[in-house]
């Protein structure tokens, strides 16, 4: 009696499945492409190009430079100056590696940048 339902119903699994697995893998954003992801969570993966302490500046914030060398690159993660103690080693190490930055993506002036502020928000990523 339920036989023609098996089909329809094994396909509503499938679906369910692919897009549950898919909504807990979050798409890697290149840094040239993240300010087109603004106002939206994501994750930004690639190589940082300049890591620096603004240690002069309001809050003290790190910078993490990616997509172009500074100041002409696309993206940066902001680490405020009171977060830098929750990540356990000098930020500045992470100049030259490549890292994901997970968050709302914002805009500042024609750039993308990520407020980070924990460890959470901040992983190195194996990409060749």
């Amino acid at each position: 009696m339920y036989k023609h339902l098996l089909p329809l119903f094994s396909a509503a699994v499938l679906a369910t499945f692919t897009f549950n697995a898919a909504a807990d893998t979050a798409e890697m954003i290149p840094p040239e492409n993240a300010a087109r992801f603004a106002g939206k969570d994501g994750m930004v993966c690639g190589k940082v190009e300049k890591a620096r302490y603004a240690e002069g500046s309001e809050g003290q914030p790190t910078f993490l430079h990616m997509g172009g060398m500074f100041p002409r690159h696309t993206f940066s993660a902001r680490i405020a100056g009171a977060n830098r103690g929750k990540f356990g080693f000098p930020l500045e190490t992470l100049e030259g590696k490549t890292v994901c930055v997970i968050g709302k993506i914002q805009r500042d002036s024609s750039r993308a940048e990520i407020e980070v502020s924990s460890p959470a928000g901040l992983k190195l990523a194996n990409i060749k």
